[in-house]
C-alpha cells in the first residue's frame, strides 16, 4: 500500500480489525521509509460494477459518489455519518446480487431514494428535487403533497 505521506510503495500492517459496520476491514499501517501512520478499509467487491447513464455513456461504480450525495441530502440534518456508510453498503450489497454487471443511473437513484427515507425525510425531500428534475414550484408541491399521503397512508398501516 503506498504511503499517502512520501509515496513510498510499501508499508506495514499493525492492526487489523473489523471496522464498525461489520462489512469491512480497518487495517493500521506504519511506512517503512518515512514512519508516518495511516488507516485503510478493505470492503469485498463481488463484481465490477458499470453505471449506465441517461445520456448512453458507461462508467466505473464509484460507491463514494452514494456517499457524497447523501452527505449533500443531509447536509445539516441529525444523521450520524455511520449511518450514511451503512446506508450505502446496503445499497451496493443490493446493486451487487442483482446479477448484472451494468445498472441505470436511475435504479442507483432510487435505491438511494428508498434509503434517505429510512434515514431522514427531509434529505429524501432535497436529494429527490434534483434527482427527479424539479422545474416548477408546482412540481415540488406535487411531490410534498405524495410524501404526506404516503405519510398519512403508513400511519394508518401502523395503528
Amino acid at each position: 500500500m503506498r504511503c499517502p505521506f512520501c509515496g513510498h510503495e510499501d508499508s506495514q500492517v499493525k492492526d487489523s480489525r473489523p471496522a464498525d459496520d461489520g462489512a469491512s476491514i480497518r487495517r493500521r499501517r506504519a511506512c517503512i521509509e518515512c514512519g508516518a501512520r495511516f488507516t485503510t478499509f478493505e470492503r469485498i467487491q463481488l463484481r465490477d460494477l458499470v453505471v449506465l447513464k441517461s445520456d448512453g455513456r458507461a462508467e466505473a461504480f464509484d460507491r463514494e459518489k452514494i456517499i457524497k450525495a447523501m452527505h449533500i441530502a443531509l447536509r445539516k440534518r441529525p444523521v450520524a455519518d455511520q449511518k450514511i456508510e451503512q446506508a450505502a453498503n446496503s445499497i451496493v450489497r443490493q446493486l451487487e446480487t442483482l446479477g448484472d454487471n451494468e445498472i441505470s443511473s436511475s435504479k442507483i437513484g432510487e435505491l438511494v431514494m428508498k434509503a434517505l427515507t429510512q434515514l431522514d425525510v427531509i434529505g429524501y425531500i432535497r436529494f429527490a428535487s434534483v434527482y427527479k428534475n424539479f422545474r416548477e414550484p408546482d412540481d415540488f408541491n406535487d411531490f410534498l403533497e405524495e410524501i404526506e399521503r404516503l405519510q398519512v397512508k403508513n400511519k394508518e398501516g401502523i395503528e
